[in-house]
């Protein structure tokens, strides 16, 4: 069988590190990266450092906003699949690269696989939410991570094709989590010291594009006390200088890391704090408390769980939750047995 497979962000990278080297064993797999994200430290590093088989085809669409970004990658993918002539189109996550990936194979009449498939957010303003929603109708292969997954899709009407198979993504920091502690120095070139520092992840447009909302969070971290290390995303560092906007010492601006530097920044960590989905996930396999500065989450089970906590960006609530939240429950078998690659590997291949 040929496998397209389709990612363009950081979390795809992940998620099909875990995958990819699965599929390969038994199958052909041509590998597309959009070019979504670009940056040196936010594209490349990953393939390096998670042995990601090199792309076949690198689009290099870069940024822009959303209807030209999609409508050149479904300009530029259509000529390959039609070269490539694939017997399935396996996407991942909730992208722009995503929805254009299962778009050109749904009108190509392509069967499309969706990793990740059935969660909601239940906000139709986030462009993540159309993406997932429209991919998941449109997927002849729906496999979700989580019981509340299938349950989204049931109230969609979608039941054929919907497969629980775990989350990808504990396949992949059940893998890389020993090579995170042996190839990391991080910890060391930063100067803090283990389980005294939060974590702080910012990258969502609904926070960054709102001076209000990215300015409480700022406040926050910069009243909570703490040793604050914040990996900056590049939209983040414009708009921080675009607003004007300044951090206290205690806040420790770094440039984007590598996925091992960030899992051993997240194991070592007291606690984290995001805006981000997989950061989220990533948390709570590795047994840390999360604070989400979102309204609403997908991942509501780790909630459910008391391991995560929403709070949007109101100042007053992220600052409480950084000295204080802690979990009170012990954590539930959530996401699967780490399996999930094999798992994908045996359904698509009946």
């Amino acid at each position: 069988m040929k496998i397209l497979t389709v990612v363009g962000a950081r979390p795809q990278f992940i998620k099909a590190a875990a995958v990819s080297n699965v599929i390969r064993k038994q199958h052909e797999e041509i590998l597309i990266h959009t070019g979504q994200h670009y940056d040196e430290n936010m594209s490349k590093v990953f393939f390096d450092e998670l042995k990601i088989p090199k792309p076949d085809y690198n689009l290099e669409v870069g940024s822009g906003n959303h209807g030209h970004q999609t409508g050149t990658m479904l300009i530029k993918l259509e000529e390959i699949y039609l070269k490539e002539k694939p017997d399935l189109v396996l996407v991942y996550g909730d992208t722009n690269s995503t929805l254009a990936g299962a778009l050109c194979a749904s009108k190509l009449l392509i069967p499309v696989a969706h990793v990740e498939a059935g969660l909601r957010s239940f906000n139709m303003t986030m462009p993540e939410e159309q993406n997932r929603i429209l991919t998941d109708h449109i997927s002849k292969f729906l496999f979700v991570p989580t019981t509340s997954a299938i349950e989204n899709l049931k109230n969609e009407g979608i039941t054929k094709g919907v497969h629980n198979v775990g989350d990808v993504m504990f396949d992949a920091v059940l893998h890389f989590k020993g090579l995170a502690e042996d190839k990391s120095n991080i910890i060391n070139e930063l100067k803090v010291n283990k389980n005294e520092y939060i974590l702080t992840t910012i990258h969502r447009a609904e926070n960054t594009n709102d001076i209000n909302r990215l300015k409480n969070i700022i406040e926050a971290l910069n009243e909570s006390g703490k040793t604050v290390i914040l990996p900056m995303h590049p939209r983040t560092k414009k708009y921080i200088s675009d607003y004007g906007l300044k951090f206290n010492e205690n806040v420790k601006v770094i440039e984007p890391v590598g996925y091992l530097e960030m899992i051993n920044l997240e194991m070592n960590s007291q606690k984290i704090v995001t805006d981000s989905g997989g950061v989220q996930k990533e948390a709570f396999f590795l047994k840390k408390p999360c604070v989400t500065m979102r309204d609403e989450t997908e991942w509501v089970e780790t909630v459910q769980n008391g391991w995560n906590k929403v709070v949007g960006t109101d100042k007053n609530k992220i600052l409480d939750s950084i000295v204080n939240f802690e979990p009170k429950e012990q954590q539930k078998d959530i996401f699967g047995d780490g399996k999930a690659g094999h798992k994908i590997l045996e359904i698509i291949g009946k």
